[in-house]
């Protein structure tokens, strides 16, 4: 087999990186180790910056996502008898939309799928070979338990945090930085009508709490918890108990309906630098993971993979290494920044049990809720800060 980019990993980052290669007149195949029905059924992020919405429309896959997506002009900062609005375009002059990973998923894999690059799902054994020199190689086994060689001119390892790219990167050098948080979140997804016009951040001194939606029936909702703790110790009754607690304001209450999926998510930041060796390229959460306070795990994959289609097509098309000899450190700009913000929003909205902490916490959120600096800065951030190069 033979490709001008390999891609490992078919996650919401290589795909729209194969998209946007494909609609560059460049050559890829996809590699997913696992099912297609996995792979889009996974539940993860669901809110778009600007730019993703951008990209995603530029790239011919907005339709669905206009249609069926949710656009959200700011968010609901409260604490305890207090819910302020922030409005974003008023701010700063952009939006983000409520539009699922999964559902993102599944118009790219629509879209490859309907006369798109190859995309191969169930393989196996996946390694990538000689990435220090010219004509670097992807060994796997495919679905029929056949060995293949996939030879490439360059390969991107989008495979997320446990896949076999960022191993052979890091093994030639370079730095590993992590912070794992003494919380994590409980999400339910619940079939009950958001009882809020936009997502609702609160502070409450038994822990953070957040409403958000995933469609105009579909309610999707979080509470701070320990990381040890177990799904098993959350009955629906307790969960909805705990937000409408941690949620309460005078003359509003949460709505409530059957839980569909409920599970525990540990929170950590983890970054990698660099993020290339040689012709082995790493973007998403192969090379960074921030916690999701911030909304910024899958805008950062997009943002990646804008960086890193241009550089490619300009190497390949051009024979010009300017933008992949720049990629790491202008894609690191990004990452660190946006891991800056969601440190920031995580460490204002979950409370640690201190009481010093907790008056910290109401500090500043209070400066956010009334400087009008402070708010647009949270505004700028969230909505998505323009891309470089």
């Amino acid at each position: 087999m033979r490709t001008q980019v390999g891609i490992i990993g078919a996650g919401p980052a290589g795909l729209l990186l194969s998209r946007l290669l494909a609609l560059r007149g460049i050559d890829s195949v996809v590699l997913e180790n696992r099912s297609r029905e996995y792979v889009e059924a996974r539940i993860r992020a669901g809110i778009l910056e600007q730019h993703t919405v951008d990209t995603l429309t530029d790239a011919g896959l907005g339709d669905r996502l206009r249609r069926e997506g949710l656009e959200h002009r700011g968010i609901h900062l409260q604490h305890p008898g207090t819910r302020h609005t922030l409005d974003f375009p008023e701010l700063c002059g952009r939006t983000v939309w409520v539009y699922g990973q999964t559902e993102v998923v599944k118009d790219l894999v629509a879209a490859q799928l309907a006369g798109g690059p190859p995309l191969l799902f169930e393989v196996s054994d996946v390694r990538p070979e000689d990435v220090d020199g010219d004509a670097p190689r992807i060994r796997f086994t495919d679905a029929d338990g056949t060995p293949q060689v996939l030879e490439c001119d360059v390969i991107a390892g989008t495979d997320g945090f446990h896949g076999v790219s960022r191993p052979v990167v890091t093994e030639a050098g370079g730095r590993l930085w992590e912070r794992t948080y003494p919380y994590a979140w409980l999400g339910i997804l619940a079939d009950a009508a958001p009882a809020t016009d936009e997502l609702i951040y609160a502070w409450h001194p038994e822990g953070f709490a957040l409403y958000s939606m995933r469609s105009p029936s579909v309610s999707r909702l979080y509470l701070q918890v320990d990381p040890a703790d177990s799904i098993d110790n959350w009955s629906d009754d307790r969960i909805w108990d705990g937000l409408s607690r941690r949620l309460d304001i005078d003359g509003w209450t949460v709505s409530t309906g059957p839980v569909t999926e409920k599970s525990i998510l540990p929170m950590r930041s983890f970054v990698s630098a660099p993020m290339r060796r040689g012709r082995l390229f790493l973007a998403g959460d192969a090379a960074h993971i921030v916690p999701p306070t911030g909304a910024k795990g899958l805008n950062l994959a997009v943002a990646d993979v804008t960086l890193l289609a241009t550089a490619l097509t300009r190497l390949l098309r051009e024979g010009r290494t300017d933008l992949v000899d720049a990629y790491s450190d202008t894609a690191l700009r990004r990452v660190w920044r946006c891991t800056h913000f969601s440190w920031w929003m995580t460490s204002m909205l979950h409370t640690t049990g201190d009481d010093f902490d907790a008056e910290l916490q109401l500090s500043q959120l209070r400066r956010v809720c009334s400087s009008e600096a402070a708010a647009r800065e949270l505004a700028e951030n969230y909505t998505g800060l323009p891309i470089e190069g």
